[in-house]
């Protein structure tokens, strides 16, 4: 998996578009993605990027403090 946090592991989902599900019933497929970001991780001293998503990057933000 490319798009994937690297702290949690939380990847990209399938499902229906809502708009699509009228009175035809044709269901159109969408993929939902989750907000990762760029983000500077410590780990042994040394730093890295790695793709994070939100809830991990706030989280990081709050065992700083």
């Amino acid at each position: 998996m490319a798009r994937a946090c690297a702290i949690c592991g939380k990847a990209s989902i399938g499902g229906f578009n809502p708009q699509s599900s009228g009175m035809n019933r044709v269901r159109a497929h969408r993929r939902y993605l989750p907000n990762l970001q760029q983000t500077t991780l410590v780990k042994n001293g040394s730093t890295e990027k790695v793709l994070a998503c939100t809830r991990c990057r706030r989280t990081l933000t709050k065992n700083a403090r």
